[in-house]
Protein backbone atom coordinates (compact mmCIF):
# COMPACT_ATOMS: atom_id res chain seq x y z
CA UNK A 1 0.00 0.00 0.00
CA UNK A 2 1.10 3.53 -0.49
CA UNK A 3 1.57 5.83 2.19
CA UNK A 4 -1.52 8.24 0.61
CA UNK A 5 -3.54 5.33 0.69
CA UNK A 6 -2.70 4.44 4.25
CA UNK A 7 -3.34 7.96 5.30
CA UNK A 8 -6.94 7.55 3.70
CA UNK A 9 -7.80 4.89 5.81
CA UNK A 10 -6.37 6.09 8.89
CA UNK A 11 -8.74 9.88 7.85
CA UNK A 12 -11.56 8.00 7.16
CA UNK A 13 -11.31 6.37 10.24
CA UNK A 14 -11.01 9.58 12.13
CA UNK A 15 -14.42 10.27 10.63
CA UNK A 16 -15.98 7.25 11.78
CA UNK A 17 -14.65 7.35 15.29
CA UNK A 18 -15.67 11.05 14.95
CA UNK A 19 -20.09 9.47 13.89
CA UNK A 20 -18.99 7.02 16.65
CA UNK A 21 -20.05 4.32 13.48
CA UNK A 22 -18.72 0.76 14.86
CA UNK A 23 -19.84 -0.41 11.40
CA UNK A 24 -17.71 2.11 9.50
CA UNK A 25 -14.38 1.36 12.17
CA UNK A 26 -14.98 -2.24 11.40
CA UNK A 27 -15.25 -2.05 7.98
CA UNK A 28 -11.66 -1.08 7.60
CA UNK A 29 -10.16 -4.61 8.88
CA UNK A 30 -9.80 -7.76 6.76
CA UNK A 31 -12.26 -10.57 7.88
CA UNK A 32 -9.53 -12.40 9.51
CA UNK A 33 -8.05 -9.21 11.23
CA UNK A 34 -6.45 -9.41 15.20
CA UNK A 35 -6.86 -6.62 17.34
CA UNK A 36 -4.69 -6.95 20.89
CA UNK A 37 -6.53 -4.45 23.41
CA UNK A 38 -5.88 -3.55 26.93
CA UNK A 39 -9.80 -3.25 27.16
CA UNK A 40 -11.00 -6.35 25.32
CA UNK A 41 -7.65 -8.31 24.87
CA UNK A 42 -7.17 -10.20 21.83
CA UNK A 43 -10.01 -10.01 19.24
CA UNK A 44 -10.26 -12.57 16.07
CA UNK A 45 -12.20 -11.33 13.10
CA UNK A 46 -14.17 -8.69 11.65
CA UNK A 47 -17.54 -9.31 13.96
CA UNK A 48 -15.62 -9.46 16.73
CA UNK A 49 -13.59 -6.24 16.63
CA UNK A 50 -17.03 -4.24 15.16
CA UNK A 51 -18.74 -5.41 18.88
CA UNK A 52 -15.76 -4.09 20.84
CA UNK A 53 -16.54 -0.96 18.71
CA UNK A 54 -19.79 -1.02 19.86
CA UNK A 55 -19.13 -1.86 23.40
CA UNK A 56 -17.09 1.20 23.56
CA UNK A 57 -20.04 3.32 22.20
CA UNK A 58 -22.03 2.46 24.77
CA UNK A 59 -20.11 2.19 27.57
CA UNK A 60 -18.88 5.65 27.23
CA UNK A 61 -21.15 7.16 24.92
CA UNK A 62 -19.76 10.63 24.10
CA UNK A 63 -16.48 8.52 23.27
CA UNK A 64 -14.07 11.89 21.64
CA UNK A 65 -11.02 10.16 19.55
CA UNK A 66 -8.75 12.35 18.02
CA UNK A 67 -5.74 11.08 15.94
CA UNK A 68 -2.44 12.97 15.91
CA UNK A 69 0.83 12.26 14.21
CA UNK A 70 1.41 9.52 12.00
CA UNK A 71 4.17 7.23 11.16
CA UNK A 72 4.01 5.00 8.18
CA UNK A 73 6.70 2.42 7.27
CA UNK A 74 5.47 0.16 4.18
CA UNK A 75 2.23 -1.79 5.21
CA UNK A 76 2.74 -0.57 8.99
CA UNK A 77 1.68 2.53 10.31
CA UNK A 78 1.29 4.17 14.27
CA UNK A 79 -0.99 6.90 15.06
CA UNK A 80 -0.65 9.07 18.28
CA UNK A 81 -4.00 9.77 19.48
CA UNK A 82 -6.06 11.62 22.47
CA UNK A 83 -9.38 10.29 23.74
CA UNK A 84 -11.89 11.94 26.25
CA UNK A 85 -14.82 10.53 27.18
CA UNK A 86 -17.61 10.11 29.92
CA UNK A 87 -18.36 6.36 32.09
CA UNK A 88 -21.76 6.23 31.14
CA UNK A 89 -22.94 2.46 31.01
CA UNK A 90 -21.68 -1.02 32.51
CA UNK A 91 -18.39 -2.21 31.33
CA UNK A 92 -17.33 -5.90 32.00
CA UNK A 93 -19.78 -5.73 35.21
CA UNK A 94 -18.45 -2.25 36.23
CA UNK A 95 -21.43 0.70 36.91
CA UNK A 96 -21.19 3.57 35.31
CA UNK A 97 -18.82 6.16 37.34
CA UNK A 98 -20.23 8.78 35.48
CA UNK A 99 -16.59 10.12 35.60
CA UNK A 100 -14.25 11.76 33.15
CA UNK A 101 -11.19 10.82 31.35
CA UNK A 102 -8.61 11.27 29.28
CA UNK A 103 -5.65 8.85 28.02
CA UNK A 104 -3.56 9.23 25.55
CA UNK A 105 -1.87 6.18 23.31
CA UNK A 106 -0.64 5.25 19.95
CA UNK A 107 -2.37 2.29 17.41
CA UNK A 108 -0.26 0.73 15.86
CA UNK A 109 -1.80 -0.89 12.32
CA UNK A 110 -0.14 -3.66 9.55
CA UNK A 111 -2.17 -3.43 6.44
CA UNK A 112 -2.94 -6.17 3.50
CA UNK A 113 -4.44 -5.50 0.39
CA UNK A 114 -6.19 -2.23 1.38
CA UNK A 115 -7.17 -3.33 5.07
CA UNK A 116 -5.92 -3.76 8.69
CA UNK A 117 -4.88 -7.12 9.54
CA UNK A 118 -3.60 -6.27 12.56
CA UNK A 119 -3.51 -3.64 15.26
CA UNK A 120 -2.16 -3.03 18.44
CA UNK A 121 -4.27 -0.64 21.20
CA UNK A 122 -1.35 1.04 23.27
CA UNK A 123 -2.23 2.84 26.57
CA UNK A 124 -2.17 3.18 29.88
CA UNK A 125 -5.26 1.06 31.51
CA UNK A 126 -4.30 1.40 34.86
CA UNK A 127 -4.56 5.14 34.81
CA UNK A 128 -8.18 4.92 33.35
CA UNK A 129 -9.24 2.82 35.57
CA UNK A 130 -8.07 5.43 38.60
CA UNK A 131 -9.00 8.03 36.69
CA UNK A 132 -12.75 6.12 36.55
CA UNK A 133 -12.41 5.28 40.23
CA UNK A 134 -12.36 1.95 39.75
CA UNK A 135 -8.96 1.27 41.15
CA UNK A 136 -7.16 3.80 43.81
CA UNK A 137 -3.95 4.84 43.71
CA UNK A 138 -1.73 6.14 46.55
CA UNK A 139 0.42 9.30 46.22
CA UNK A 140 4.21 8.65 45.28
CA UNK A 141 6.31 9.31 48.31
CA UNK A 142 9.05 12.02 48.22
Amino acid sequence: MTREQIVSILNAMQRAWNARDAVALAAHHADDAVVHSPIFGEVHGRTEIERTYRDLFRAFADWTYQGQEMIIDGHRAAQVFTVNATHTSELFGVDATHRRFEIHGMLVFEFRDGKIVHERRMYDFTALLIQLGVLKAKPARG
